[in-house]
């Protein structure tokens, strides 16, 4: 009674004492006849043969049970995860709109939220005596008052590569993918975590709480994925950030009497396992169907195994051990339903035969990912073994190759109107997911209803990951994974004001750097007949526009359009109500009465603005369409760099013009986005070329006016990345300058007639063409029209920038180091007040905005408004509307007046997501292009 000693020095009668309390705790639990056990197993065998089948009978019943919280979960009183420090004071959260993601995410709370030992304690009417009971065993209850704002539950994203493919991007950490074999599920993304991603602190300032941390997709089976907390911990170690890792993580000796917990697993078929291996569709079909029949056979000898040692059959099972391979076991467990699986999966012929290898092999699909033409199949994906999997998807990100071709802004809407289960995930860094949120937004935007836009990014990932019962909503007993917002979750400017992970404070300075936004729900504009084009069609819908003479446009609220002022562009009247045009040309404004007699289309823009149409720049509007198929594209330029320029091409530089294709989904998405005039450079790294600006809207290149400016601006590229040495690139750009002779448009270059765009991101490099810039003009007495494209890092030398007159055409908007030489980033909001366009513009810079990806071009007006939104009023809406026009030709060197082109928006903001464009007034074209 009361002995100290260790169990292993105390008698043999104590031991087999332990052992028959261990049993008889074990027949309440193992489904076999406990008398027969007793008499035989127990009774006659040696303890050390008791011991034995004992531990067979308890891992025998641990196999075939089923993952989830243990019984008495919700009774806990912190969490596993409660980390007691000076920062884990109770927090109590006062007059808080609290989104509790409950009822199917339409549960809104106008109350209190108290946060203690990493749990919700309670939420809504929180009890007085509760918040006594807090305070009297804790010096301090930190109280925020948050005067009505909204508050839901921490982002949860379903498809990450956070720490394993982690930034800035080096060799020495390049961990999402093996590419050894296209079988391999004995890999675990555990193994490449990196804890000194800097894309953890982003997350967190864009509310994400927790992440799947996949493998990628270069194999048909990638390997085991892990759940995490993004929060940094006192052990600083990948494991000490797992949300509930399984007992399997560090092998098979712990007590097989706990509940399991789910483990997690990808796979991917389509483009990415064939191109890697170089294989097809045929092959990866086999590949699963053997690797699943080895699990299949592992998983039968252990259930053989199992009915033996379970009816008391022993004797034939001498000598054997239980049967365990360490290469299948984690399939094995998939085939027990064990694991919640994801599936990277994009066109219905893959997504055909997933569904067909889980009936044959009967294992469930927890979700499938990227999922592009799962909206055009809602009744093969419920045929899925074992129950219909969530869909993850993007907003917008479509096209890059063809497999994504047909993906669709209207699959989120589609899916869930047949009852499927919609997620919005990053695959971060595809998307950097501090942004995760904007893709639940524009899902919304594009009519996916608000309620399950929350739930996409909270609540239903959480739940395909198996950890609903503790993340994703606000529940008393649930984790303290919570954020509070500057405005409506779903609006465009949607920025925490602080985030709490585990009940602890992530944002050093909460509140200070966001800008307060609009309260309510955005107005989404009705899509419903774009949305049935889109499935009629299989994913490519016609999108060229219906052109008129003229049109009225009536009940608008608001006109813009290019003129005299600081940023040439200005409001004509605030209270308009009608605008006729004719020809591409307003012709009336107000009072159109004689104008409306005439046989026009009459356009109802429900308090809608009339503003100039946007240009895009940056991404190859015109030169790519799908960017994984070469016969696609122009084409990348012949770089001087790495070797000599074929005789033939002599002297000439390479024209955008020569290479455009019209008529691209991209292209005419951007048009219908608002995009007028696209400005687009050839593709390469040293040498780019020539850019063009042309109308998107044109049917081709013989259009009149389908070019607007045919050569507008020289384009080279001056990057660490490059596979010759900075140094060489800037040696190479001085001998351009100071040589003689050449291609006309370098020669006029030189005279100061052209401007030179260099696209840059590192700082050092933007110091050394400024200083090759002086010395130039300082050489030849002329002016050195100079831009920078990119500019990641420019905040660092703003005023230097502004003294040399140097132009900069930022082309991310929301920054991220992906390379060393980004690694300098001025984060914006939440993080610093400013943002690199506001530094830029205080520090007088003529700036302006591009994007780099084709898809996005079509978002140009959303990127614009984040600048206006987060800016707290240094942007107003003239300057954020010059962004993408009039400072973008000025930092291009357009020299001709551009076209009076204009875009009409009908109802809501223009720079939120609700207006929706209805109309094209084209000066260019010499027509207005109606899209309704």
């Amino acid at each position: 009674m009361g002995s100290s000693r260790p169990l292993a020095t105390r008698p043999p009668v104590r031991r087999w004492a332990y052992l028959v309390l261990f049993i008889v705790a074990l027949v309440s639990i193992v489904p076999f006849h406990s008398s027969t056990f007793i008499s035989s197993a127990f009774l006659q065998s040696s303890p050390q043969e008791f011991a034995r089948r004992s531990q067979i009978l308890s891992k025998c019943a641990y196999i075939r049970s089923k993952p989830g919280p243990p019984p008495n979960f919700h009774d806990r009183t912190q969490s596993d995860r409660y980390a007691d420090s000076e920062n884990t004071a109770p927090v109590l959260v006062r007059n808080a709109t609290i989104w509790t993601a409950a009822n199917d995410g339409h549960e809104v709370l106008n109350g209190d939220l108290l946060i203690h030992r990493g749990l919700i304690k309670a939420i809504g009417d929180v009890p007085l005596s509760l918040i006594r009971q807090v305070e009297s065993k804790h010096r301090k209850l930190e109280v925020v008052d948050v005067h009505g704002a909204w508050v839901t539950p921490g982002i949860v994203d379903l498809h990450s590569h956070i720490g394993v493919g982690s930034v800035p991007e080096l060799n020495g950490a390049r961990d999402t993918n093996s590419r050894k074999a296209p079988i391999l599920p004995w890999l675990r993304s555990i193994d490449g975590l990196n804890t000194h991603d800097a894309s953890y602190e982003l997350a967190i300032a864009g509310g994400v709480t927790t992440a799947q941390i996949l493998p990628g997709s270069a194999n048909d089976i990638g390997g085991q994925a892990f759940i995490m907390k993004l929060r940094p911990t006192a052990e600083r170690s990948p494991s000490s950030m797992l949300l509930e890792p399984p007992y399997t993580l560090n092998g098979s000796h712990f007590d097989h009497s706990l509940t399991p917990r789910w483990r997690h697993m990808k796979h991917a078929c389509g483009e990415n396992p064939s191109r890697v291996y170089g294989m097809t569709r045929l092959d990866s079909g086999w590949n699963f169907r053997a690797a699943y029949d080895s699990a299949r056979k592992l998983r039968d000898a252990q259930d053989d195994f199992c009915a033996k040692a379970e009816s008391n059959s022993w004797d034939d099972l001498a000598g054997n051990a239980f049967p365990e391979d360490l290469q299948w076991e984690s399939l094995v467990d998939v085939l027990r339903g064990r694991v919640r699986l994801s599936v990277h999966c994009y066109e219905a012929v893959d997504l055909d035969g997933i569904v067909r290898l889980t009936n044959e092999f009967e294992f469930p699909v927890a979700s499938f990912h990227h999922a592009g033409e799962t909206y055009l199949v809602p009744d093969l994906l419920k045929k899925t073994w074992g129950g219909t999997p969530a869909i993850a998807l993007f907003a917008s990100n479509f096209r890059k190759k063809r497999e994504a071709y047909r993906g669709s802004e209207f699959a989120p809407r589609v899916l869930a109107e047949h009852g499927i289960d919609v997620v919005m995930k990053s695959d971060h860094p595809v998307v950097n997911s501090r942004y995760l949120l904007h893709e639940a937004a524009q899902a919304h935007y594009y009519g996916l209803d608000p309620a399950l836009a929350l739930l996409s990014v909270t609540y239903t990932p959480a739940t395909a990951m198996g950890m609903g019962h503790r993340i994703g909503m606000l529940k008393a007993g649930y984790d303290a994974d919570v954020v509070i917002w500057s405005s409506h979750p779903l609006s465009l400017a949607a920025t925490p004001t602080q985030v709490y992970i585990d009940g602890i404070p992530q944002l050093s300075h909460p509140g200070r750097h966001v800008a307060k936004g609009p309260t309510t729900s955005p107005r989404t504009p009705d899509f419903d007949s774009e949305k049935v084009a889109t499935v009629t069609h299989e994913g490519i819908p016609p999108l060229e526009p219906r052109s008129v003479k003229g049109a009225l446009f009536v009940n608008v609220s608001g006109l813009y359009m290019r003129g005299e002022g600081s940023t040439g562009v200005a409001r004509i009247s605030e209270k308009v109500g009608s605008v006729g045009v004719e020809d591409g040309r307003v012709v009336c404004v107000g009072q159109c009465s004689d104008f409306a007699q005439g046989a026009v289309a009459i356009v109802d823009l429900e308090g809608g603005t009339i503003t100039p149409g946007l240009t895009s720049f940056g991404a190859p509007l015109g030169l790519v369409e799908i960017r994984l198929e070469p016969s696609t594209n122009d084409g990348s330029v012949y770089n001087p760099l790495d070797g000599d320029l074929p005789a033939i091409l002599g002297d000439t530089i390479m024209r955008a013009q020569d290479g455009l294709m019209f008529g691209g989904q991209n292209l005419l998405l951007a048009y219908r986005g608002g995009v007028t005039t696209a400005i687009t450079a050839p593709s390469g790294s040293f040498l780019q070329g020539v850019s063009t600006a042309f109308s998107p809207g044109a049917a081709h290149a013989n259009v009149e006016n389908a070019s607007v400016v045919d050569e507008v601006a020289l384009h080279v590229g001056i990057s660490m990345s490059s596979r010759v040495g900075v140094s060489t690139q800037i040696a190479a750009l001085r001998n351009m300058l100071f040589g003689e002779g050449g291609d006309k448009v370098l020669r006029r270059v030189r005279k100061g007639k052209t401007t030179l765009v260099v696209d840059v991101e590192s700082a050092d490099i933007m110091a050394t063409l400024l200083r090759l810039k002086d010395e130039y003009e300082a050489h030849s007495g002329r002016e050195l029209r100079m831009t920078f494209a990119g500019a990641t890092e420019a905040h660092l030398l703003a005023h230097e920038i502004a003294k040399a007159g140097v132009s900069v055409i930022v082309t991310q908007s929301k920054p991220f180091p992906s390379t060393w030489e980004q690694r300098r980033i001025l984060a914006g909001p939440p993080i610093t007040q400013e943002s690199l366009v506001t530094a830029l513009l205080k520090a007088g810079v003529n700036v302006a905005i591009g994007v780099i990806d084709e898809y996005n071009a079509r978002n140009t007006r959303f990127e614009a408004g984040w600048f206006l939104l987060t800016s707290n009023g240094t942007i107003d809406r003239t300057t954020a509307l010059a962004l993408a026009t009039t400072n973008l030709e000025k930092a291009l060197g357009v020299q001709r007046e551009m076209p009076q082109d204009l875009v009409a928006y009908r109802g809501g903001d223009v720079f939120e997501f609700e207006a929706k464009v209805v109309g094209v007034i084209s000066e260019t074209l010499g027509r207005t292009d109606l899209f309704v």
